[in-house]
């Protein structure tokens, strides 16, 4: 759609209004002439729905409605107009005055901007120092392993903020700071206060008394719709058991964009939904030349999600602080086309379930101990960095992280401090869990098998074990009234 278009639908002009009154209201730029030897950059108006599609460390999220969940505190949600139009610029820019917005009698002269503004690549740095810089004034402290989140400890009471772009996510013990905060922040901002959090990137967010729930129902839905698969009978699990793809094969080839999208649409829902975990990370593998093999396995994990839209997880409140426990788990040559391994990892903070992943090794493990040892030191980086965010955000010492792994050479080598022929080949990185050990930062314990949660993220499970995996790590039906 063109600005000539657009102009002739009320909405699109009412939206281009808005956002010429945001900019002057903020004094984004003035008028000028164009210095010598400046060249103006060219605006043009996007006319399409922002959607927040896209989000980065959905872990950190987790963990604060998790700690949210367990002190039984409210999360509140409150959203920056124009966020990007608040940062400050380093450099001077020119650009061209907008298409229907050329001030009469003013037509030879350029915008200079004052501030930032949307499309403009210094616009994200600017309005994070904006942001950083405000919240540092209001007595807030950066949280040193993420970014993204700030914390305020004043005797008993504690306030934590999320950041997320121009959404931020509040939440902590008193709920007269909380309130304090908000209208601090109105001062500074163009804030709009959309209460308790009830929705956030695409997460449907459930408040009551007893828990906090989180599913992307309508997203999924979405997604099913966008295939025309609203209508498809439904499996009980995404992908067969015991299922083997290949890039090679004489299958015919399928149209390699519509895969990528509908394979990150699956990516995305992951977020919530740790039961398709495995199953989208092997149809990932084969982004650049699809063909209709992994196609129908992409369709069989579309089945699946149409028989649990409803599916997400529940944190439920007062729950007492069982410590960080992680599973770890792998396969061994899984791939068929280069013979490396699947890691599996699944972390729960009490009974909240935080972090999951399923990834291919970068190497070649030689046997299956291997293949568990590098499992191990991967999982425990994720571990280590887990406990440092939750030790800052609660203002307490960091704790030994709990790593239950089911093969019993791989513990007996992390826990072996001399390089003996089993592990002498393996890369140096890979021994990094034997300092983590010896520092008490990690404790490796054994799991028989049959209880390995992180099982269901190496491998295809057949139907009855899929559905005990599921129930165990929490993923339950939540229905939203």
């Amino acid at each position: 759609m063109c600005y000539s278009d657009a102009i002739k639908e009320d909405v699109w002009k009412k939206a281009m209004d808005e956002e010429v009154a945001a900019i002057q209201k903020n004094q984004t730029w003035e008028l000028a002439y164009l210095p010598a030897g400046c060249k103006a950059i060219g605006l043009k108006w996007v006319y399409k729905i922002k959607k927040n599609t896209q989000v980065a460390r959905m872990e950190t999220i987790r963990v604060l409605i998790a700690l949210a969940a367990q002190e039984d505190w409210k999360i509140h949600h409150l959203d920056v107009k124009s966020a990007f139009l608040n940062g400050e610029l380093e450099k001077e820019v020119y650009v061209k005055q907008s298409e229907g917005f050329v001030k009469e009698g003013h037509e030879s002269k350029v915008l200079r901007l004052k501030k930032a503004l949307y499309g403009l690549r210094q616009a994200p740095r600017a309005w994070n120092t904006k942001l950083d810089e405000c919240l540092i004034s209001l007595g807030f402290k950066r949280n040193s392993q993420e970014h993204a989140v700030y914390m305020k400890h004043t005797g008993e009471s504690s306030l934590l903020v999320g950041v997320y772009v121009d959404d931020l996510i509040v939440t902590g013990s008193d709920v007269h700071c909380i309130e304090e905060f908000k209208a601090q922040m109105k001062v500074k901002f163009d804030m709009s206060d959309l209460g308790l959090l009830s929705f956030y990137l695409g997460i449907e967010v459930i408040q009551t008394d007893d828990e906090i729930r989180l599913c992307q129902k309508s997203y999924a839905l979405k997604i099913l719709e966008d295939m025309g698969m609203t209508d498809c009978n439904p499996v009980q699990t995404p992908m067969e058991a015991r299922i083997k793809l290949t890039k090679s094969g004489t299958h015919s080839l399928v149209d390699s964009t519509q895969y990528r999208s509908i394979v990150g649409s699956l990516r995305y829902l992951t977020h919530t939904r740790p039961d398709i975990m495995y199953s989208v990370g092997i149809v990932s593998r084969f982004m650049e030349t699809p063909n209709s093999e992994h196609l129908a396995a992409v369709k069989r994990i579309l089945r699946y999600v149409k028989g649990t839209t409803e599916y997400g997880l529940i944190y439920p409140k007062r729950q007492a602080d069982g410590g960080l426990i992680g599973f770890s788990d792998s396969d061994h040559a899984g791939d068929i086309d280069d013979r490396k391994s699947t890691t599996g990892m699944v972390y729960f903070w009490g009974p909240h379930v935080i972090s999951w992943a399923s990834q291919k090794q970068k190497i070649v493990a030689l046997s299956s101990c291997e293949a568990e040892y590098v499992a191990i030191t991967s999982t425990a980086c994720q571990g280590i960095w887990l406990s440092r965010l939750l030790s800052e955000l609660k203002g307490e010492a960091e704790k030994t992280v709990k790593l239950l792994v089911d093969n019993k050479s791989a513990i007996a080598m992390s826990k072996n401090p001399v390089y003996h022929g089993r592990s002498k080949h393996i890369d140096t990185r890979y021994h990094f869990i034997r300092s983590c050990i010896e520092k008490k930062q990690i404790e490796v314990e054994y799991i028989k098998t049959e209880e390995q949660l992180a099982d269901i993220f190496t491998k295809s499970l057949g139907r009855v074990k899929f559905l005990e995996m599921i129930k165990n790590i929490g993923l339950k039906s939540c229905k939203f009234e």
